[in-house]
C-alpha cells in the first residue's frame, strides 16, 4: 500500500496512464478480429486458398496502417503524460475524447479493408480520414486544457505543449483536406494517409531522448 501511495504521489497521472495503456490494448487487438480465415467450405484447392488469401491483402493492409497509427498514438500519449505534473477533469475528458478516437477505429478500419479497392471506397476512406482529423482535435483539446490548467512546469516543457497544439493543428488542417478530397480521388487520399503515418513512424523511431 505505501509503494502505491509513492507511486501516485509522485505522477498525480499514474490511474488515467494505466486506463488509457488498457484501452490502447483493446483498440489495437480489436483490430485484427477483423481478419478471418477463410472457410473452407470455399476451397477446393491449394490454387483456392492463395486466391482468397490474396483477396484478404486489402484487409491485412488497413489492419497494419491501423496498428501503426494506434501504436504512434500510444508512444506519443505516454511521452505527454510524462510531461504532465498534475490533472483535472477538463484534461480527464479532453484524454477521453483522444481515446474515442482510437476506440473507434478499428470500424473505419474494417471498412477500409472491405471497400478499398471496389467502386464504392469514397465514403470508406472519408470515415477513415475524418477519424485521423477528429484525433488532430483530441491533441488540441489534451495540450490545450494542459496549458490552461498550467499541469505543466517549466518553460521548456511548456514550449514543448505549444508546439504539439500548433502540430495537432496543422494535422486537423491537412485531414480536413484529405476528408474532402478522399469524396473523389479516395485512393490517392488512403495512400496519403499511409505515407504520412509511415513518415511519423520514421520521425519517431529517431527521435533521441534528452
Amino acid at each position: 500500500m505505501e509503494s502505491y501511495r509513492n507511486i501516485i504521489m509522485h505522477n498525480p497521472n499514474s490511474r488515467l496512464e494505466a486506463f488509457c495503456d488498457g484501452v490502447f490494448a483493446i483498440a489495437i487487438t480489436l483490430l485484427i478480429l477483423d481478419i478471418r480465415i477463410p472457410a473452407m467450405d470455399r476451397i477446393s484447392t491449394s490454387q483456392d486458398l492463395w486466391i482468397a488469401l490474396k483477396h484478404m491483402l486489402p484487409s491485412v493492409f488497413a489492419f497494419l496502417l491501423s496498428f501503426g497509427i494506434i501504436l504512434i498514438t500510444w508512444v506519443n500519449h505516454h511521452a505527454i503524460l510524462k510531461t504532465v505534473t498534475a490533472s483535472s477533469h477538463p484534461f480527464a475528458y479532453a484524454n477521453g475524447f483522444l481515446l474515442l478516437t482510437i476506440v473507434f477505429l478499428p470500424f473505419p478500419t474494417a471498412l477500409l479493408g472491405e471497400y478499398i479497392f471496389t467502386d464504392h471506397a469514397a465514403p470508406a476512406v472519408v470515415l477513415y480520414s475524418s477519424m485521423n482529423g477528429l484525433q488532430g482535435i483530441g491533441w488540441i483539446l489534451l495540450a490545450q486544457t494542459a496549458l490552461k490548467g498550467k499541469l505543466v512546469r517549466g518553460e521548456k516543457t511548456i514550449l514543448q505543449m505549444r508546439k504539439m497544439k500548433k502540430d495537432a493543428l496543422f494535422v486537423l488542417v491537412i485531414y480536413t483536406i484529405c476528408t474532402i478530397l478522399a469524396f473523389w480521388v479516395p485512393l490517392v487520399i488512403a495512400i496519403t494517409i499511409t505515407a504520412i503515418w509511415i513518415f511519423w513512424l520514421i520521425y519517431g523511431i529517431n527521435i533521441k531522448e534528452e
